[in-house]
């Protein structure tokens, strides 16, 4: 269970320096003319997965999704916000052993934030941003 701890830690720690990088008006942006939502929205369903995958290890089962976040186009609430969301999750994470069910949804996040990871590449990439180093290190973009 260690090592899935640390590859969510290394995931939260990966997009919280991608959102340091980013200046407030890069959360607005979408990928031209294609049909997408905003970098800042991809970040609300990032933060939401981490609330609702939390409730639902507390609880052993889904309970639905749901977002704390209420602006998602300020940097300083979307950091907060992934502050607040890693660390309530490695608290409870650091709180003993997890049953099956509990470690499923533990993989589901795991799962969820890295596939955030792909869309953000190509955002960051169709809107010609730069990565941070250690993205560049983590995925070679």
């Amino acid at each position: 269970m260690r090592l899935a701890i640390e590859r969510l830690e290394k995931a939260f720690d990966l997009t919280a320096d991608l959102v340091a990088v980013m200046a407030e008006k890069d959360l607005k942006r979408k990928l031209g003319d294609l049909p997408s939502n905003t970098i800042g929205g991809q970040l609300w369903c990032i933060i939401g997965a981490r609330e609702s995958y939390l409730k639902a290890m507390v609880s052993e089962g889904w309970s639905g999704f749901s977002c704390s976040l209420d602006d998602p186009d300020s940097k300083e609430r979307v950091m907060e916000g992934l502050n607040r969301s890693a660390g309530n999750i490695l608290t409870f994470l650091a709180s003993g052993d997890l049953s099956e069910v509990q470690l499923e949804f533990l993989f589901t996040l795991l799962e969820h934030e890295v596939q955030h990871h792909g869309q953000l590449i190509r955002y960051f990439c169709g809107n010609r941003l730069s990565f941070p180093t250690s993205w560049n290190k983590r995925y070679t973009v």
